[in-house]
């Protein structure tokens, strides 16, 4: 837990202002609400909260605190564009629409993802240092796309990290388990979520078993599952996704780089 801060007549923030990038931030004292181009932002007891910026995200964004009395204060936050890995392949069509059949079994997948993205838990994991779920080499980088004869295609929305089948993930950061799947859904296989608090929450997917319940609280460090090639899956990784509220944003730029092996 991040013990208290004194707090000013500004903001502090603390963070990558880039896009796909998570910011801490202490909010100035009397703050009473916290928007972020017009929406609001949870603002914890001590004065704390955490706002996001999409991989596509604009080049500014507008940070305002209510003080009560008609007072506020405004910071426009320059969001630093970022040179995403993009390959372009002239010679192939991008892929075909899905098929009604297809559909029929991804709709209440979809669903489900989006029921557990609303859930709003107390979990205060957002308040740590993320670590990585597993260790190994990265194989996929947040926001790489492919361009098909012009046309984009869906970007990559998290990290890959290649490691053997049945190697132990482990929470990231403190949190509530929001979705831990009975079945492979039909893209991310055994699909795990945990909600950090504060809107933010991370996806595991591919894996080969689901060591955790719904509704179930977790430790930074504790074993959730295991690696696996479930669902989509051309082999054994760990797809790592992250959100803030409807924010792709980069588990890289919280956990930092791979460590060395050893």
């Amino acid at each position: 837990m991040t013990a208290p801060a004194p707090r000013g007549t500004a903001f502090v923030l603390d963070g990558p202002l880039t896009q796909g990038g998570v910011v801490r931030g202490i909010a100035p004292a009397g703050t009473v609400t916290l928007s972020l181009d017009g929406t609001e932002v949870p603002l914890a007891p001590d004065g704390r909260f955490l706002i996001a910026f999409d991989r596509d995200a604009g080049a500014t964004a507008t940070l305002v605190a209510a003080l009560g009395a008609g007072r506020t204060v405004r910071e426009t936050l320059a969001v630093a564009p970022r040179a995403w890995r993009i390959e372009r392949l002239n010679t192939l069509p991008r892929f075909s629409q899905p098929s009604a059949a297809f559909m029929r079994l991804r709709a209440p997948e979809l669903a489900r993802i989006a029921a557990a993205r609303k859930i709003e838990s107390a979990a205060t994991g957002w308040r740590q240092r993320f670590i990585w779920p597993t260790e190994g080499r990265i194989s996929g980088l947040f926001g790489a796309q492919r361009v098909y004869k012009g046309e984009p295609g869906s970007y990559h929305s998290g990290v890959d990290v290649a490691k053997r089948d049945g190697a132990t993930v482990v929470a990231p950061a403190d949190g509530v388990v929001i979705l831990a799947a009975d079945r492979p859904f039909t893209l991310e296989g055994n699909l795990l979520m945990i909600d950090h608090g504060m809107g933010l929450n991370s996806a595991f997917l591919h894996l080969s078993r689901i060591d955790v319940r719904e509704g179930q609280h977790v430790r930074q460090g504790e074993a959730i599952g295991a690696v696996g090639h479930s669902g989509r899956a051309t082999g054994p990784h760990l797809h790592w996704g992250m959100k803030w509220r409807d924010a792709r944003i980069d588990p890289l730029l919280l956990a930092g780089a791979m460590p060395t092996p050893r």
